[in-house]
């Protein structure tokens, strides 16, 4: 799958005034500053499709992203979105900002009737976080599915990032049932990001299935 087109569409204040969409999302979330726009970029291909920031808790909406993708193997050209989330954890805004961020996150997770898939980004520069490790159980918990994104693997040697990736994935395994498919990632440097697109690829054609 090649993306031919990615453009921006809406950004939302709240679940309810998302637009009515019938083609799959896919939302990416993870904590503040973890690298979120910089991958949404990579895998489109464009440097200001998604606002990057080095401050953290920018994001305050559901922002939502056109793409157009072409299966390259059939020829034809399939509609699907991005949903850009704010980030959780630590933003440095006030209580009752962050309850009604926590409240939209999850209303649009639980209630979005086209999320295919969350991809939740974790820093591979560091060793497993506990808000990062909730949050993946709590998808669980709400029968989200979920694919994990390991960002910013340039920024690290590359025997701390696999080390710190193993921990993740350890630490799951302690408390979830099975394990979310994972991948490791360098927005600056395009790694990883072709795997993701192909798996994008295989979610769309799955929810196309299931469309009938």
């Amino acid at each position: 799958m090649k993306i031919v087109k990615a453009t921006y569409l809406i950004s939302s204040p709240s679940f309810e005034q998302c637009p009515t969409l019938q083609a799959p999302e896919y939302a990416f979330i993870g904590r503040s500053n973890v690298g979120k726009s910089s991958i949404i970029n990579a895998l489109c291909k464009q440097h200001n499709l998604a606002k990057t920031s080095g401050t953290p808790g920018k994001t305050q909406l559901i922002n939502h992203f056109e793409i157009i993708s072409n299966t390259i193997a059939k020829g034809k050209q399939d509609k699907w979105y991005i949903v850009d989330l704010p980030g959780y954890g630590f933003a440095k805004v006030s209580q009752s900002s962050r309850r009604r961020w926590e409240q939209m996150i999850e209303n649009y997770l639980r209630k979005r009737p086209n999320l295919n898939r969350v991809f939740v980004l974790i820093d591979s520069r560091h060793s497993p976080q506990k808000i990062d490790i909730a949050f993946v159980e709590q998808l669980f918990k709400w029968e989200i599915p979920c694919t994990i994104i390991f960002t910013k693997s340039d920024k690290e040697k590359p025997g701390v990032v696999t080390r710190n990736v193993k921990a993740f994935f350890e630490s799951l395994n302690e408390i979830l049932p099975y394990l979310p498919e994972g991948f490791v990632t360098s927005a600056e440097k395009k790694t990883g990001t072709e795997e993701v697109i192909a798996c994008i690829d295989q979610y769309n054609k799955l929810y196309a299935e299931e469309q009938g």
